[in-house]
């Protein structure tokens, strides 16, 4: 009888643990892109037409929701030869994720759709280079590389 009551012992420590971490991962709160989607209104601002390459010097890099109802995404405050442009990478909880990260101080070269936002100029980006590596976001196109198996 000992031996059956440590065999369900064990059963139902395992089955805590398995539980509690359950709810231990961070909760989201939302399902879906956050309004990051490819046939949102903020990836339909994307025009190839208006693609181009600038580079310069990240001199910020922050949180920031392009439009109303969005979840945050990540810009890049860039100074040019042009002057300072916001560069908009795509959403928080994609970016993070990549291996190339920014900071202050890097040197790097965007290509991506140019457009006025808020008044002043930005870049919504298509890939970005430093130090030798390539974050790609989006396709030529513009479709966002999050969007995943539904876009390919």
């Amino acid at each position: 009888m000992g031996r059956k009551k440590v065999i369900w012992t064990s059963v139902a420590v395992f089955a805590l643990v398995v539980f509690s971490a359950s709810f231990a991962q961070a909760w989201r709160g939302w399902r879906g892109s956050g309004g990051w989607g490819a046939g949102s209104a903020y990836q339909r601002m994307y025009d190839p037409a208006t693609v181009e390459t600038v580079s310069g010097t990240v001199q910020s890099v922050e949180k920031f929701r392009p439009m109303k109802g969005m979840h945050y995404g990540i810009h890049l405050m860039l100074k040019t030869a042009r002057g300072t442009i916001s560069v908009h990478l795509g959403p928080e909880w994609y970016v993070e994720r990549q291996d190339i990260k920014f900071s202050k101080g890097d040197k790097v070269q965007v290509t991506g759709s140019s457009l006025t936002f808020d008044g002043k100029p930005a870049i919504i980006a298509q890939e970005i280079k430093k130090d030798g590596g390539t974050l790609v976001l989006r396709n030529k196109a513009g479709v966002p590389e999050w969007a995943g198996w539904r876009m390919k």
